[in-house]
């Protein structure tokens, strides 16, 4: 006889055309939050599926007996992050499972490995298959942390978990999250990865719009999360302002020992000081224009990991 969990757990999961693959996956977690919890819900997020992914949610919640089923139907196509936000807040339980697929290459007993994890004092916990990662998404990782100015080490994630003090955390942080495996990272609670086999190796076919979506997050999460775009705007800002003053003393040059055409001399160092001028008031703008950003949306005060109660009165 199993022992059941009394914490309220809540299951989000983002399906969009999945029609194919949520009936087994969704039965995965259902079965495994009523044998292992006392109360839970699941919040499947519908992305604007054309396929039959909301009538298989339906046939397949039907052989629920204690977990609340909900379903939030978007009105257009938002991508996983936004329609994950949107769970996220309808959510209720102490501890919050984020599905950000249906690609089931766990077991049942990786979630609880996950959630068992997660009651050592790590508010957020994920399972990250062992094994090798798309090309773009090392590429993409490697720069997140090479450019991040806190050093945040990212990987391929297939779910993860969450405490409910990290949540309410993220949420003071930031109105609007747009990658929360980052603000998560960000967010000064203690993390840990779960590392597992995974069963099957799973190709994970994308539409283009996903695909579009992938790469506008990406680079957005680098513009907004790590200074990338800040060190490269100011790297091109300083070789065109050396190329300007080259210039400028070229045409010096040119003025003392050869013979340029009237007016030349005047004209071309008038525009290298003017270009010169530019570039500088460029370079004075983007650092405003970071330190604005650093103030709005990557604005807190401070992090701390736990607090410990040493005396008692």
């Amino acid at each position: 006889m199993i022992e059941k969990e009394k914490n309220f757990v809540s299951a989000v999961i983002y399906i969009h055309n999945d029609g194919k693959r949520i009936l087994n996956f969704f039965d995965m977690i259902l079965q495994t939050f009523e044998e292992n919890f006392l109360s839970s819900e699941i919040i499947c997020v519908n992305d604007a599926s054309t396929d039959e992914s909301l009538d298989n949610i339906k046939k397949v919640s039907q052989s629920a007996t204690s977990t609340n089923i909900s379903v939030i139907n978007m009105t257009h196509y938002h991508g996983v992050e936004l329609a994950m936000n949107a769970g996220v807040d309808l959510a209720i339980g102490d501890f919050v499972f984020e599905f950000d697929s249906v690609a089931q290459d766990f077991s049942a007993e990786t979630i609880m490995q996950v959630y068992r994890r997660s009651l050592q004092g790590y508010d957020i916990v994920s399972a990250s298959p062992s094994g090798n990662r798309e090309t773009s998404s090392k590429f993409f990782y490697w720069l997140f942390k090479k450019f991040n100015p806190e050093s945040l080490s990212l990987d391929t994630e297939r779910f993860r978990i969450l405490s409910r003090r990290a949540i309410n955390r993220v949420t003071s942080m930031n109105k609007v999250v747009p990658y929360r495996k980052a603000v998560y990272a960000a967010s000064g609670f203690k993390t840990d990865v779960i590392d597992y086999s995974p069963k099957e190796n799973i190709s994970i076919v994308r539409t283009s719009e996903e695909n579009d979506y992938r790469e506008r997050l990406a680079l957005d999460s680098l513009l907004l999360f790590t200074d990338v775009g800040y060190k490269l705007t100011m790297n091109l800002t300083k070789i065109m302002m050396l190329f300007t003053a080259f210039v400028g003393i070229y045409a010096i040059v040119t003025y003392l020992f050869g013979a340029p055409v009237a007016g030349w001399t005047t004209t071309i160092i008038f525009l290298s000081f003017a270009f010169f001028c530019l570039f500088g008031i460029l370079t004075v703008i983007v650092k405003y224009l970071q330190l604005v950003m650093n103030l709005i949306f990557k604005r807190k005060r401070y992090n701390f990991e736990s607090i410990e109660k040493l005396t008692a009165r």
